[in-house]
């Protein structure tokens, strides 16, 4: 049974009935969906989501589809880790990694949202999937199309990784490389989904596709015993997967099923490509969009689409804001393989950098639960650490030759 009464206007509170659409016709702006919480309320309890699959879909009460998934439904569920290395390294008490560089079936969060917008495009009998990315989004939208039966079309600005851009096109969708920056992509992706009766998983079903960002907040909320962190620092592009998780933890508290505090929100972006990092640090009250410059292409998003939201969800959770350099970046993706086993794209290095940044300026308390977010995996980036790290030894096959050169190994490793 659903409990979706429609869209609704987050500027002008006007409602509207479900359909791909996104936009507000009277004030033009965007679109979320509504929920009818005192229903959920009398259906949902800490048992029945611990009765459902360990997948998002356990959480289906308070996603917004009518009936059951299409596709993704072993997506999610992904690990929280207990960084104790890192965490000694930092000095911090409690440091947590939700690890959705592992989540089912390509690596990155995208499969939550990709998940719940493809299911909700055969719900309003769309037959064709379509998305601009910056390359995590097209690896999911060309997956689940490809188990859904449906075509893809997918929208990506020329200069992503080879991980990425074969990461999509072994799935079978038409792939366009576009001339220009994602925001030039996103551009022409809003004027198509005016002229075809696709799903833009990101454009026309924008208001669904971001409901499936919640899931990360509520597998937090659960795996840490139903409580929320003090801290959780997220990594922004367009800036929902943050305003989501929020709303996650709002969710829950007002539902009974999570404790009433929740944690302060962190946004964390690349220097070279930071609009909202900046409107928070600066105090300003519009967002101004920049050119990507950066490493980290997944958050190359110059004009984001929440941008002011996820400042506006940072502000009132009393969070705060740090850019990352590229070289910080990458020196935080070695730290985290070093320390904890754990590869991840240039967006977890951009979240690393950023949390160690709000620790020295005192942002985050030491003795304080904190969660990051890595969002995709670093198999995805390679490209980013070519020359920087150690080449194999070459060594002949025998026993003499590997121990002739053990005395020298042994005097590096234990410097």
């Amino acid at each position: 049974m659903t409990h979706v009464r429609g869209l609704v206007c987050r500027e002008c509170g006007r409602g509207v009935p479900q359909g791909p659409v996104h936009v507000c016709e009277h004030c033009f702006g965007p679109l979320e969906v509504d929920y009818d919480y005192a229903a959920i309320r009398a259906v949902l309890t800490r048992d029945r989501i611990a009765a459902g699959p360990p997948s998002i879909w356990r959480y289906q009460d308070l996603l917004p589809l009518d009936g059951e998934p299409l596709v993704g439904r072993h997506v999610g569920m992904t690990p929280l880790v207990r960084a104790r290395n890192l965490g000694d390294a930092w000095g911090l008490r409690e440091l947590y990694l939700k690890n959705d560089g592992v989540c089912h079936p390509t690596c990155s969060f995208k499969d939550r949202v990709v998940s719940v917008a493809v299911s909700k495009a055969r719900e309003f009998g769309l037959d064709t999937v379509a998305c601009a990315s910056t390359g995590n989004l097209a690896n999911s939208v060309a997956a689940h199309a490809a188990e859904a039966g449906l075509p893809a079309f997918v929208f990506i600005p020329v200069g992503l990784e080879t991980g990425k851009v074969m990461g999509t096109l072994v799935y079978g969708p038409v792939v366009f490389a576009v001339e220009g920056t994602y925001d030039d992509v996103n551009r022409l992706c809003s004027e198509l989904a005016d002229r075809h009766a696709w799903a833009f998983v990101n454009v026309n079903l924008r208001p669904y596709y971001a409901e499936g960002s919640k899931t990360v907040g509520y597998e937090i909320a659960e795996q840490l015993g139903w409580r929320a962190p003090a801290h959780v620092v997220v990594p922004c592009a367009g800036g929902a997967l943050l305003t989501k998780i929020r709303k996650a933890f709002a969710e829950l508290a007002a539902l009974g099923l999570a404790d009433d505090r929740l944690p302060r929100m962190h946004a964390a972006q690349a220097a070279g490509c930071g609009p909202i990092v900046t409107m928070i640090r600066d105090g300003a009250s519009t967002l101004v969009p920049v050119r990507p410059r950066t490493v980290a292409k997944s958050l190359a998003i110059g004009n984001p689409a929440d941008g002011y939201y996820a400042a506006q969800a940072v502000r009132e959770s009393g969070g705060w804001a740090a850019h990352a350099t590229d070289e910080e970046i990458l020196e935080a993706m070695e730290l985290l393989a070093r320390t904890e086993g754990i590869f991840s794209e240039t967006a977890g290095g951009v979240t690393l950098a950023a949390t160690r940044k709000l620790l020295a300026e005192g942002r985050i308390g030491r003795d304080e639960p904190v969660v990051v977010c890595i969002t995709g995996n670093g198999l995805k980036t390679v490209e980013a650490l070519e020359g920087r790290l150690a080449e194999p030894m070459h060594v002949g096959a025998s026993l003499s030759a590997v121990e002739a050169i053990l005395p020298e190994l042994q005097a590096i490793t234990t410097r």
